[in-house]
Parts: structure tokens; sequence; C-alpha cells
């Protein structure tokens, strides 16, 4: 939290990875809120919380200054007044006396505690976190704000604490990366009834390089979490099946360089600005051709690759920028013959670009299959 967020000048990671870590605790995440230096702001926010899920977890704010407000607005959301613990505030002034300097008196709001809490140390840094126990059960965890000191603490304390509390359910998540299929067509093809169920729940993400189509479940108490994602993915995979070239966080080279195996591949690319190339990405199976004959159709350019390199496969992308899209001619060229294809690629420009490259890619893909 913090106004820096509110107004774009720091850009929040701390929600999302936090947000994976307790997805795979098997705790549902209900929000995620970014809020200003504001104190009431912030008690609000808390007491919402408070009021809506059984655990909040917060990052910033437990600075010194009179702009870290975390410490005041929890205590205010709970009804009760901080006052300072000796044992920290002994903590403070031995670490600021080993640099030889006196401890500020801002920093002895560091030191505060409320009835409930207990403090997290904070190996990296003056900000130790808070712990809270609310009488209700419920469950507040502050820390820091800057990476190096909320993720050992949040690793190495508040992940061991909650683990003792067995918090969360058992949860199995599953990733199919598609191509070659819109999102909106997804919709159909996967059924409005599958992607309202509640558990397991089917989503789709449109991503830059692909479209993800994640299936999370809970144990219902009758099968695993992993059957029913299993299950539920082997039923997509029937509707869908043709369009997934990879599962999980694989990326276009991974899943490309396990389809090509032991063969090689020689590629050449015009008007792409180099993004098959990344998109490929750097392998000693994979090489890039360059041919003085970039005016050649792109069958040319794709044998002549393949001879150039003595490659198991040659493949040729020509990207041409129209008014409102780009063109896209593909060849494949193989010891069987060379196959070829045009596409039209939504947009000009940069996107236009990228969107060839991915359209070549799973070209190959396909037929590399």
């Amino acid at each position: 939290m913090g106004t820096e967020l509110t107004t774009g000048v720091t850009r929040d990671t701390n929600s999302g990875e936090l947000a994976r870590e307790l997805t795979g605790l098997g705790v549902r995440v209900l929000r995620t809120t970014s809020l200003p230096d504001d104190l009431d702001a912030v008690r609000t926010a808390f007491k919402a919380g408070m009021d809506a899920a059984d655990m909040i977890v917060s990052t910033g704010g437990l600075g010194p200054t009179p702009d870290d407000l975390t410490r005041e607005s929890i205590a205010a959301a709970c009804g009760l007044e901080p006052r300072i613990d000796a044992d920290i505030l002994g903590w403070l002034e031995q670490l600021f006396g080993r640099r030889g300097v006196s401890m500020p008196e801002a920093n002895s709001k560091q030191a505060w505690l409320i009835d409930g809490a207990t403090a997290l140390p904070n190996a990296h840094g003056t900000a130790p976190g808070w712990w809270v126990e609310r009488p209700d059960g419920r469950l507040i965890i502050a820390l820091p704000g800057p990476p190096r000191e909320w993720w050992p603490m949040w690793r190495e304390q508040a992940v061991a604490r909650l683990r003792t509390r067995r918090v969360g359910v058992e949860r199995a998540t599953r990733t199919l990366r598609l191509t070659g299929v819109g999102e909106s067509a997804l919709v159909a093809l996967i059924g409005e009834e599958s992607l309202r169920a509640a558990n397991p729940q089917v989503a789709t993400y449109s991503r830059a390089e692909a479209v993800d189509v994640v299936v999370s479940a809970e144990s219902d108490g009758l099968s695993s979490a992993r059957d029913l994602v299993d299950f539920t993915v082997n039923q997509l995979l029937q509707r869908i099946g043709e369009f997934v070239f990879a599962e999980e966080d694989q990326t276009w080279a991974e899943a490309l360089a396990s389809r090509l195996a032991d063969r090689t591949l020689a590629i050449v690319e015009i008007g792409t600005g180099g993004q098959l190339a990344a998109l490929i990405g750097a392998s000693d199976k994979v090489l890039h051709a360059e041919l003085s004959r970039s005016h050649s159709d792109v069958e040319e350019l794709a044998h002549s690759a393949r001879q150039a390199h003595a490659a198991d496969i040659g493949l040729a992308v020509r990207a041409t920028e129209r008014a409102d899209h780009t063109q896209v001619a593909i060849a494949i060229a193989t010891a069987a013959g060379v196959s070829a294809v045009s596409r039209a690629a939504f947009l000009a420009g940069d996107e236009g670009r990228r969107r060839a490259a991915l359209i070549a890619c799973a070209e190959l893909w396909r037929a590399l299959g």
C-alpha cells in the first residue's frame, strides 16, 4: 500500500506474488487492493477486509514516517490502542547502535504492538511485521513493502505459522496453452456451463503469446483436487485439444523444441523485426539463415534456408504491412517438399509483426506434429 501505487509512480508486484503464494497454500483470494497514504482509507479497507474474509495480508506502510499508516490503521480497525513493546524497542536501538548512531525518535513507532499481535522479525530492515490474531479467529498479517524484506519474512515466518494452523484447502491447478483460436471462440467450444461452474473452475486468459485455459479445483471431500482437475482437463481436451500446444508455463521455444526432437531447423524471416527468432529462441538446433535473395517467394526461401544449413526443416516467413492488417506468407520445407500458406494478422505495425511471428510458430508446430 502507499500513494506511490495509487498514483502509478510504483508498479504493484507484491499483490500478484502474494496471491500466487496464497493460492498455492489453498487459500481463495477474494480481492487485491492498492491504497493511498490516507488513514481513513486504510482503516476502512482493513475493517471491510475483516468483515469479508478470514485473513488479510498487507505489504507496506510499516516504516517510521508519518505516512506509514498500516499499524495505526489496523489498531483503529480493531478498536485498539498501539503500545510500545520494550523488546522490539531494544532490538531497534541495538540495530542503530551497531551502526554507530542513535535511533531517531520516529523509529519508535516500529516497536508498536496491539493486543493479539506478535512481531515478525525483520532480518533485512528496521520494520518488524505484525501477526495479529483476532478473538473471532480472523488473522491479519502485515509485511514490509520492499520485496527484499517482505519475501523472506513471508516464506520463513508467516508461511510456517500458517501451516501449523492448517490454513487453506487442498487445491490443484492446470493450465492449457492454446493457439489458433480466440478467447471469444472458446466460449462456444468450452460451453458457458463449464465456464460458470464453481468447482472445478474453468477460466480463459488472453496472453501476449497464447490463450490460456486454467482449470482449478478444491477437494470436494469425495475426490481429490487433482482428480477433479484432471477429469475436467480430459473433457476439455476432447473439445479444444487440437489447439493446445503447451501446458503450464511452457513457452513457444520449449514447445517447438519438444516437437523438433533431434531435427534441425533453419529459419529466415522478412518484415517481422526479428520477432520469430525471439519466440523460437536460441538453440543449437535452430539456425538463422541470412539469404541475399530476400525478394524470392517464401517457398524458395524456405528451401534455400534448409539447403544452406543442411537442416532437416526450413521455415520462411514474410510479413507485409497493409493499411489495417499484416499479410503473412509462410513456407515450410522438408525432404518431402515445400508447403506454403497465407494468413492475415490482425493490426499492422509492431503488433502486426508480433502476430505474424506467432502465426508462423503455430504453422510450424502443426507441421512438426
